[in-house]
């Protein structure tokens, strides 16, 4: 039996002070972060309204993709309706074969429930034949789509059905999911987890401005041997980002210059395979290699692939830009916006780092522009183009038109 001299004075005092007590907002975080890995396993979560409204219900749902015989069994036994998938419009117009509006009006909406009018969202009617794990992925997913038995119809979304997507989103899931009003305590009966949908809304930028450096050091590169690498975490204990440190940049900044910065999203593919099909890692590669000239300069590696889709959806986005799709259509077939990243994040990490003031190296000007609304002041804008190759011209191409980026 161990005793209480012989427990390591650290645990002592805890046990003197009684339990630590989270704070609300990173509470909320866990409860997200914890929601979206059990969509990943295939479990129903339940989202929460608002109860002062009379259409704030709490509304069950479940990833279309993952989602198996036993989650479906676990949401019809704590649902008071027939569940209904919830789809993009993009999605929900391939499978209908037919133009989807972009907004469904709710007109029996309270007025303080204005902010949850779907807009963006659709949900069709789910007939029996379509209850099942495999039809549900070949709904969900166009990579895998094949002819149904039955087609879906459209009905009203349902209160909180933008936040479920949202969910989906953060797990890095195909944004579809299996939506059906719950049964007052039958979730809690079931062990599902409860989550409120205004906290998923609010989850990125909470994450991004809970970050806090949690381990730093000296990692001589081929291309900058004085160069260090600082990872942070957000409160939910997700992904780190990374900072990569060449020279003294926080030096530079607190005698009031603007270091060189690089705002760099991870790429699998790219970064460490060497893939063709994109220019990330000759970016990552030239970037490190200037700062490495200049003595000084930061590449904050964020961990948003994919722009922020994530490995799995880049390769599925791969697979439709392989039957005709550029990737900003390819994104949004899968279900995703054209670009999902934020820079609240790379914000956040720069002003940790004492670097308010920074010279950007980037060819994108919503980068640009996104760090200035978060509170970096872009002194100036440094090109970063690299020839194509023969197989990402497209690629770049697509970049110059349609996301506006500097490539000419």
């Amino acid at each position: 039996m161990t005793s209480t001299g012989n427990v390591a004075p650290a645990l002592r005092h805890a046990a003197e002070i009684g339990p630590a007590v989270p704070d609300a907002e990173a509470l909320a975080l866990r409860a997200v972060h914890r929601a979206a890995s059990d969509l990943r396993r295939g479990t129903p979560v339940l989202l929460t309204g608002l109860p002062a409204t009379p259409a704030g219900g709490a509304l069950l749902v479940a990833a279309a993709e993952t989602v198996g015989a036993r989650g479906l069994a676990e949401l019809a036994a704590a649902a008071i309706a027939p569940p209904a998938l919830l789809l993009a419009p993009i999605r929900a117009a391939a499978l209908l074969q037919r133009p989807i509006p972009t907004a469904v009006q709710r007109a029996d909406a309270h007025p303080s429930e204005a902010r949850w009018l779907e807009e963006g969202v659709v949900a069709l009617r789910l007939p029996a034949t379509l209850l099942d794990p495999a039809a549900l992925k070949r709904l969900a997913d166009p990579v895998a789509e094949r002819l149904l038995p039955e087609q879906p119809e459209l009905q009203p979304p349902p209160p909180l059905a933008a936040a479920a997507l949202a969910l989906a989103k953060l797990g890095r899931l195909l944004p579809a999911l299996v939506a059906a009003p719950a049964r007052e305590g039958a979730a809690e009966a079931l062990g599902l987890l409860s989550v409120p949908a205004a906290d998923i809304l609010a989850y990125p930028t909470s994450a991004a401005t809970s970050l806090t450096r949690v381990a730093e050091a000296r990692v001589p590169l081929e291309d900058a041997r004085d160069a260090r690498i600082v990872a942070f975490r957000a409160a939910d204990g997700g992904i780190e980002h990374l900072a990569i440190l060449v020279g003294d940049p926080e030096k530079l900044a607190a005698e009031g210059g603007a270091p060189l910065v690089r705002a760099h999203s991870e790429c699998f593919t790219g970064d460490l395979l060497g893939s063709l099909r994109c220019d990330c890692g000759p970016q990552l590669r030239g970037a490190i290699a200037r700062m490495g000239r200049e003595g000084a300069g930061v590449l904050l590696y964020l961990a948003q692939e994919g722009r922020g889709i994530g490995l799995v959806n880049k390769l599925r986005a791969y697979t439709l830009q392989d039957q005709g799709l550029d990737t900003l259509d390819a994104n949004r077939a899968l279900g995703y916006g054209a670009d999902e990243r934020g820079f609240l994040v790379a914000a956040t990490m720069l002003q940790q780092l004492g670097i308010p003031r920074v010279r950007l190296l980037t060819n994108n000007p919503d980068k640009m522009a996104g760090l200035a609304a978060c509170g970096i002041a872009v002194e100036g804008r440094e090109a970063h183009q690299f020839d194509a190759n023969g197989v990402n011209d497209k690629y770049l191409e697509t970049k110059a038109e349609r996301f506006g980026h500097l490539l000419r």
